[in-house]
Parts: C-alpha cells; structure tokens; sequence
C-alpha cells in the first residue's frame, strides 16, 4: 500500500529556488514538504556563486553574518583579458547593499546552510532519497505528487505543487507546459587546476582567437570553465585530451605547469548549455520556479540568483493565501508577472552576449592575440564608474526581491 502525506505545499526539488521558496513559506507559518531524490547536497560543479542581492536576503533574514562564516571566496571586481590585455569589466564596491562583492562557495554548502535553518522550523520537512515521478491530477486541479524511494512509492497531497526540479524538470513535462528554446551556441567543459598563494584572485575571464576560458578562485583551486563551440565535444575528444591542456596552458600561462593535472576526461565535465522559458509557468494547483521555468546561460553566473529571486517573489506573494488554503490561478500568475520581465531581460542580455561575443570569439580560428578589446571593453578601462552598470546588473539583477512582513 502507498505511503500517503498531505501538506499544504510541496515543493520538488532541493535546489536553490526550492530550498529557499520551502524555508521561507514555512517561516510564514505555511506547511512545506521539500523533495529531493538525492541523499545530500554533495554535486559538484554547480552554480556556486552568491551574488550580493542573495546576501542581502541572507542579512533581511538575520543569518548573513553567520553564513559569512563559512568557508568562502570573495570577488570584488571582474576580470576579462582580450589578447593581451586585461580589463576590469565590474566593479561591486558601489552597490547599494550589505556585500559589496560576489561569494564564492559548493552550492552544497548554501543549501546545507539553508536547510539547517530551515529544519529548525516546525513547518518544514525535508525528504531526500524521495524522486518525483509524476502529478496527482482531480477534475482538471493538480492535487499532489506520486514519488518513490528506497521505502516504495509516496503520495503527497498538496493544496500546490511548487517545480523547482530544474531544467530537465519532471513536474513541468508532466504538466505539459510549453517550452520556448531560446538557443545557445557553446558548451562548458568544467574542471580544477591546483591556485597557489600568490596567483591573482579575482576571477578572471580569457578571450582569444578561437578560445574562451575562465578562471574562479576556489581557495586552493581554480575552477576553469573551458569553452566550446555546441556540438563539439565529439570533435574534441577525438583530438585527445592533450588539446585541451595545450589550448589552457596557451591561455593562461599561470596554470600552464599545473595542467597535467588533466589527466583523462574523467576529469572534465561537461556542461551543456541550454537556454529556455515556459510560456506559462503555472496550472492550477502548479507553479514552476527557477530553472524549471527558465533555464540560463551560465554567463554571468546568475542562474542560482535568478532562481532565489523567483523563490523570493513566489513566497511573499503566496504565503498568507497559501495560510489561508485560498491560492487561485491569479495568485500564480502574479509570481510569473513579476518575474518574467527579470527573466527576459537576463537572458536576452545573455543571448546578445552570445551570439556577438562568444560566437564571434568561438568562430575565428588561431590567430593573433594582440588585437585591441572591443568599444564596450574600451570604454569601461577609460571610465571606471560605467564599471557599476554591468556590476549592478550582475550583482542585483532587474528587479531584486526583499522579504515581505507576509513571508
């Protein structure tokens, strides 16, 4: 027989837009059950950055301090090189806000963060190890959600479904929402190089004929984000993994003596880079948040804020109804209506970024790395305060959420 719950809401998956959307409905007295199929938090090469719109919801809810805490890395600026020349392409230390920089941390430890706190709330469940596996549908309503786990399947019957299970998410093709592809035209393999004490900090983005690559400073490594053009993976593998060494130690000649350290594939991720958005987020009794609804570009690194942003907005629009047991379809698509426009703002910024900088870069084959950065790069060296529109746009977004007395 079938394990059954009934909650309020319940939220699938335990990522950042459902661990904080599950947190903070159930600090506003609301009972959330969270999914999460996996056991713990433990995934690498994830969006690890903590932009300084998500630390200032950390200091409105009492607990930046503590979370300053942990282990973390702190950028106060980014870096890009252009053939042979360096720029500074944002800089945080004007921001209206608590942080002036952008946080370096495994998502794993946010989300451990998030979920101690919120476990201290009589309100909040965690199930991990539970995968959800489809919607509970009653007279045209979703009702609830079918999962399973090590101890056979689980009802849990919800007043709404909250998807946050990501950009392959279960709930949203269950649903049947539409999905816009909105393109991209690269891939991202991921992997660590060995940082030494006295390599520079700030992350570092390279841009020659041919070849982008990235530089994160993770304390005693770097996380290097190696770009490909789509679809060239295969191409790439045939040609062995020593292209990949040579073509980042001709990059970055400070990691060139460390890139043996690339031994095989197997410590090379692939990323590959989708960009979408539903055309609804909602159906009633169901609401997709975060890169269920929209996933990003990793440019910019804001898909993991975006997706706390959605969080944000859908509990202090939903918590007092959800209190109540009166949530309606206009209530859902009033979180949609305050965060679409941020959405396509973002990834409209990002597809232009793509399709007339990465692919141009992606496209020239080798050649001279000595050619001048282009106008936009040029102004911001010239003018450091135009620094502060790209940071603002990275660092707040279009429209930053703060917690309201409801939530």
């Amino acid at each position: 027989m079938n394990q059954s719950i009934s909650t309020t809401c319940c939220i699938v998956g335990g990522g950042p837009a459902g661990m904080m959307a599950g947190f903070l409905l159930a600090r506003a007295g609301v009972d959330v059950v969270v999914l999460e199929k996996h056991g713990d938090f433990l995934r690498d090469f994830r969006g690890d950055t903590i932009h300084p719109s998500t630390l200032e919801l950390l200091h409105e809810l009492g607990l930046l301090d503590e979370f300053l805490k942990l282990p973390h890395q702190e950028a106060h600026a980014l870096r890009g090189q252009v053939g042979r020349e360096t720029v500074e392409i944002a800089d945080f230390t004007h921001l209206p806000t608590q942080c002036r920089f952008i946080v370096f941390m495994p998502q794993w430890d946010f989300l451990d963060f998030i979920a101690k706190h919120a476990a201290a709330l009589p309100r909040f469940t965690l199930r991990q190890r539970l995968e959800a596996s489809g919607l509970i549908e009653r007279d045209g309503r979703f009702v609830g959600v079918q999962a399973h786990g090590p101890e056979g399947a689980v009802e849990i019957h919800a007043d709404l479904v909250i998807g946050a299970d990501g950009r392959h998410s279960t709930i949203r093709r269950d649903a049947g929402l539409a999905v816009d592809e909105l393109g991209a035209p690269m891939d991202v393999l991921w992997f660590r190089l060995p940082r030494r004490p006295d390599d520079p900090r700030d992350p570092l983005g390279i841009f020659r004929s041919g070849h982008i690559l990235v530089l994160i400073d993770r304390g005693d490594s770097w996380q290097c984000g190696y770009v490909i053009p789509k679809g060239s993976i295969d191409r790439l593998r045939q040609a062995g993994v020593e292209a990949v060494r040579d073509a980042v130690a001709r990059m970055a000649p400070i990691v060139a003596d460390r890139t043996g350290d690339i031994r095989s594939w197997d410590d090379l991720k692939l990323l590959t880079v989708t960009v979408d958005r539903l055309r609804r987020w909602h159906r009633p009794g169901l609401l997709c948040i975060g890169d269920a609804a929209h996933a990003m570009s990793p440019i910019g690194g804001v898909g993991i804020n975006l997706a706390i942003q959605d969080a944000v907005a859908a509990a202090n629009i939903l918590a007092r109804p959800l209190r109540e047991r009166r949530v309606t379809d206009d209530l859902l698509r009033r979180v949609q209506a305050r965060r679409e426009f941020p959405t396509r703002f973002t990834q409209r910024l990002q597809l232009t970024i793509q399709n007339r900088v990465i692919s141009s870069v992606l496209e020239h084959g080798p050649g001279e790395d000595d050619a001048a950065p282009p106008l936009p790069l040029r102004l911001l060296t010239r003018y450091p305060v135009l620094r502060r529109i790209p940071a603002r746009l990275l660092g707040l977004g279009v429209r930053p959420e703060h917690i309201t007395a409801a939530a």
